[in-house]
């Protein structure tokens, strides 16, 4: 009967022995340092629909019209300081009887204009006209998006088919931003 507390004694001396040995390395650090995160963001940026008889007003054609609304995107300074590039796709789907110009107008705090994206949006032959495009600021291009406070549309009805109030069809425009953004 002694031999089995022996044996016992020998297998916990074994695994005492066996959890004494460990393994290490010097640890760095500095390697910390170097750590970099560089997400991608993709977020709607701004939307309209304008049926063809809101381009009348009273009777009258109405050839262009202007609204400005408030961006605050970059007012955030972690935001600011770590963007490296934005993307700005719009799509633009006309079904309206008529060709129309677009101008996105950027704005400074002082709504001066300092940047504007045109678009050409042809008139609907019975089948929706749609027109596509991406903006890409980087670099001192995306200084000037950086100082934006506001976003203007600019829509300008061009010569044709005269509309009435009760003309069919629409003008919609959807809009998204893609940022990236690097993080040390």
């Amino acid at each position: 009967m002694k031999y089995k507390p022996t044996i016992q004694k020998f297998y916990s001396l074994i695994f005492m022995v066996l959890l004494s040995w460990s393994c290490s390395s010097n640890l760095d650090f500095d390697q910390v340092n170097d750590f970099k995160v560089t997400p991608v963001i993709v977020a709607n940026l701004t939307y309209f629909d304008v049926f063809a008889h809101e381009f009348v007003t009273n009777g009258q054609e109405t050839s262009m019209a202007f609204a400005a609304l408030n961006f605050d995107a970059f007012r955030n300074a972690f935001f600011k300081d770590n963007l490296v590039r934005t993307d700005l796709f719009f799509e633009i789907t006309n079904t309206i009887n008529r060709a129309y110009a677009i101008d996105l107008v950027l704005l400074n705090n002082l709504s001066q204009p300092i940047y504007t994206i045109n678009f050409i949006v042809p008139a609907s032959n019975g089948t929706p006209q749609v027109v596509t495009k991406t903006e890409m600021f980087q670099a001192a291009k995306l200084n000037l998006l950086k100082q934006t406070q506001k976003m203007g549309f600019r829509v300008v009805m061009l010569p044709g088919t005269p509309l009435t109030e009760s003309s069919p069809g629409n003008l919609k425009l959807r809009s998204s931003a893609t940022v990236y953004m690097e993080i040390q």
